[in-house]
């Protein structure tokens, strides 16, 4: 897969994407009603009598997506998930490959590699949102710059290590290079 971390120079903010996730949804019906899961008793699971509201299946994350397009290189896939999921129009040439790594090693010891794009709003050219046919509902959310290293250690803000990481490394490497205010 690939991952990018969206920078917005325009409004000096960052580009995540927030998301419905059954995966952390599940885990957390776990977490509130193991006998659910104890009892794999399908009729139960359907009638919780305290049901767990959806917003607990969300969380905030980089634009990323599948490789799934062999004809395309990991960049022009990059380059798609980001007018797809968040709207802006960014050229292959002006992507920063930060790093590859493994994700799920615990699960699929998938390979992600890590990007990194700048943006203006003039290159905003949708509203973003994923592909609802494929079942994809994606909310573009702006993190200030300011508030960035909070939210990513913020553990209220459901998050996953991409953001966190990729956040730490703009602070290390971009920020210090960034015009004074």
């Amino acid at each position: 897969s690939v991952s990018i971390l969206i920078f917005n120079t325009s409004r000096q903010c960052f580009v995540v994407v927030k998301q419905f996730r059954p995966a952390v949804y599940m885990c957390e019906v776990e977490r509130h009603h193991p006998e659910v899961f104890q009892n794999q008793d399908k009729e139960s699971f359907s009638h919780l009598k305290d049901p767990i509201p959806a917003v607990v299946g969300v969380t905030y994350e980089l634009c990323a997506g599948i490789v799934d397009k062999p004809e395309l290189s990991l960049e022009e896939i990059a380059c798609g998930e980001v007018l797809e999921e968040c709207g802006y129009r960014v050229p292959v040439t002006e992507l920063r490959r930060i790093t590859s790594y493994r994700s799920g090693v615990g699960v699929t010891g998938s390979r992600q590699t890590l990007f990194y794009a700048e943006v203006t709003d003039q290159m905003r050219t949708g509203e973003g949102g994923g592909q609802p046919e494929e079942g994809e509902m994606i909310e573009v959310v702006e993190i200030p710059l300011e508030d960035a290293l909070k939210f990513a250690y913020d553990e209220t803000f459901p998050k996953t290590m991409g953001v966190i990481f990729s956040f730490t490394w703009f602070q290390n490497n971009i920020a210090p290079k960034l015009p004074k205010t």
